[in-house]
C-alpha cells in the first residue's frame, strides 16, 4: 500500500500543470537545503574545538547539552512557520476501499522523513564522532546522540498537534510565539531554569540508559495523538460539510465624524476584522509595539542613538507599513467594481491616509512608558511618528500605485508573499534607511537634539502639505487605474 501511495504523488506532482515551477522551486529549495547542510557540517565538526578554544576549563559535551533548550524553541519555531503536514489528496481515496487507518499512518511515518528531521543528524552525528575520538566513553555518546533523535521526532509531531490547534483559531502562530517568547523569558530570567532542568535530563539519560524509555513514550503518544487528530478528520462528510459561523457585527458608527470618509474607513476596518489575511496585521501590532525591548534593556543599544530613530519608525509605523504597503491591493478582489462607483478615488486614499495615521498616534501612546529606558527614546519616538505621519505616509501610499499582484484574502499572513512583489521590497529603503541615516548623520554632526527637531520638521513639512501630496498621490493612482484592473483581475 505505501508503494502505491509513492506511485500516486509520484503522478500527482509530474500530471500537474504547474510541474515545471514546482521543479524550479524545489531546484531552489535543494540547493538552500545543501548550504544547510554544509553549515551544519561545519558546526557538528568545528563545535567542539571551538568550544574547547573559548572555555578552555569546561566540557564541551556539556556545554553543548546545556544549550539544547534553545535548539529546542528554535527548531520548533522554524518547524512552524516552514514544515507542513505532508498530506496527500486524500479525498478521492475516501470512497475507496482503503482503510483510513493505512493513509494515516502513511502520513504520519512520511512526515518522519522530512528534511527538517534530517539536518540536525548533520550536526549530532560529527560531534558524536569527534566526542569518540577524543576519548569520550562511546556508549554514553550513542545514548546521547539517540536522545537527541528521539527529540528531534518529538519536536516533529508537536509542531503539528500545535498547527492543528492554532488553525482553528485566528490567532494563527501568535500562540506559538507567545509560548515560546514565555518559555525564553522565564529561562533567561531564571525563574525557571529549562535549559538546566532539560540538561540534567539528558546527562541522566546517558548515565543511566533505561531512562530513554521516557522519551520514546512522549513520542510514542505524540505520534497516537496526531493519528487520533487526523483520523477524525477522514470522512466524506467533513469535507463537504459547510462551515457554520454566528454572524458578528461591530458598531464602527464613530467613523460618522469623519464625514465623506466614513464609508471607506469603515469597509477597511471590516476588511481587516472579518479576513485572515489581514485580520493578522491587528496581533502583530503589539510585536511591533514591543520591538523595543529587544534592544533598550541592553546597555549597549542605549548608547546607539541613531538606532532610536530607527525603532521609533518601526514601532510607531508598524502598522502603517504593514497595512499600506498593500494599497489598493487589500481591495483587488472586488476592485473592478469598486473602480465603476461613483466617488471621488482622493475620498478612497484619504480614509486609508487617516487610519494610517491614527495607527501611528495609537501605537506612539501605548509606547509612552519606554520612557523608562530614558527621555531621549521617547523624544525620538515622537519625532519618528511625526515623521511616519508626513513623510512615511505619503511614501508608502504613493507606491501603492505600483502595485499590481493580487492578494487572496483568505490565506493566512505567516511567511506567506502570495501579492507581495518588488515595490513592498524596495519600499523598505525610503520608509526605514533614509530616516535612520538622516538622523544618525544629524545626531554625529549637531547633536541629538538637532536630529530630533530634523525628523519633526520633516514630518511637519509632510503636513503642511498634505493636501497638495495627495493631489499628486491621486493623479498617479488614476494613470495607473486601468492598469491595476487588468493586473487584479488575473490569478499571480
Amino acid at each position: 500500500m505505501i508503494k502505491r501511495f509513492l506511485n500516486l504523488e509520484w503522478k500527482q506532482f509530474f500530471r500537474s500543470s504547474h510541474w515545471q515551477k514546482n521543479i524550479a522551486i524545489k531546484i531552489l529549495m535543494g540547493l538552500f537545503g545543501l548550504y544547510m547542510v554544509a553549515m551544519f557540517l561545519l558546526m557538528g565538526t568545528g563545535m567542539y574545538f571551538i568550544i574547547k578554544k573559548a572555555l578552555p576549563e569546561s566540557d564541551p559535551f556539556v556545554v553543548v547539552t546545556s544549550f539544547i533548550f534553545y535548539w529546542l524553541l528554535a527548531d520548533l519555531m522554524m518547524r512552524f512557520f516552514l514544515q507542513k503536514l505532508p498530506v496527500m489528496s486524500v479525498k478521492p481515496l475516501l470512497t475507496l476501499p482503503i482503510k483510513r487507518n493505512q493513509v494515516v499512518n502513511y502520513v504520519l511515518g512520511k512526515s518522519a522523513t522530512s528534511f527538517f528531521n534530517f539536518l540536525p543528524l548533520f550536526a549530532i552525528i560529527p560531534f558524536s564522532i569527534v566526542l569518540i575520538r577524543n576519548d569520550y566513553d562511546t556508549s554514553t555518546v550513542l545514548i546521547w546522540a539517540l536522545t537527541l533523535i528521539i527529540i528531534v521526532l518529538i519536536n516533529n509531531f508537536l509542531n503539528f498537534i500545535i498547527e492543528s490547534l492554532s488553525a482553528k483559531t485566528s490567532l494563527s502562530f501568535l500562540p506559538i510565539i507567545a509560548i515560546a517568547g514565555s518559555l525564553f523569558a522565564l529561562n533567561y530570567f531564571e525563574i525557571i531554569s529549562f535549559s538546566s532542568m532539560i540538561s540534567k535530563g539528558i546527562m541522566a539519560i546517558t548515565a543511566n540508559p533505561i531512562l530513554l524509555a521516557v522519551p520514546v513514550l512522549i513520542l510514542v503518544g505524540l505520534y497516537f495523538y496526531n493519528f487520533k487528530i487526523l483520523k477524525e478528520s477522514l470522512y466524506v462528510d467533513i469535507s463537504v460539510k459547510n462551515k457554520v459561523e454566528e454572524a458578528k457585527t461591530t458598531d464602527l458608527s464613530w467613523t460618522n465624524r469623519f464625514g465623506s470618509l466614513a464609508p471607506f474607513m469603515q469597509l477597511d476596518l471590516k476588511l481587516i476584522m472579518r479576513n485572515k489575511r489581514s485580520k493578522s496585521t491587528l496581533p502583530l501590532m503589539a510585536i511591533g509595539l514591543l520591538y523595543g525591548l529587544f534592544f533598550y534593556p541592553q546597555p549597549v543599544y542605549r548608547d546607539m542613538e541613531f538606532m532610536f530613530a530607527f525603532i521609533g519608525i518601526f514601532s510607531t509605523g508598524f502598522f502603517l507599513i504593514n497595512f499600506g504597503q498593500f494599497i489598493p491591493a487589500w481591495d483587488s478582489g472586488y476592485y473592478r467594481m469598486l473602480m465603476s462607483q461613483n466617488f471621488k478615488y482622493k475620498q478612497y486614499l484619504r480614509s486609508k491616509f487617516m487610519l494610517m495615521g491614527m495607527s501611528v498616534v495609537i501605537l506612539f501612546v501605548l509606547g509612552i512608558p519606554y520612557i523608562y529606558f530614558g527621555w531621549k527614546i521617547l523624544l525620538a519616538h515622537f519625532a519618528a511618528a511625526i515623521y511616519n505621519i508626513g513623510v512615511n505616509s505619503h511614501v508608502i501610499m504613493y507606491g501603492g500605485s505600483f502595485n499590481r499582484k493580487k492578494i487572496n484574502l483568505d490565506q493566512k499572513a505567516a511567511f506567506n508573499y502570495q501579492g507581495t512583489g518588488a515595490v513592498q521590497w524596495l519600499i523598505g529603503i525610503p520608509l526605514m534607511l533614509i530616516p535612520m541615516g538622516i538622523f544618525g548623520l544629524t545626531n554625529w554632526l549637531a547633536g541629538f537634539e538637532i536630529a530630533v527637531a530634523v525628523l519633526i520638521g520633516m514630518g511637519l513639512i509632510g503636513i503642511l502639505f498634505h493636501q497638495k501630496l495627495m493631489d499628486i498621490i491621486t493623479a498617479k493612482y488614476i494613470a495607473s487605474k486601468y492598469k491595476m484592473i487588468d493586473a487584479f483581475s488575473q490569478e499571480n
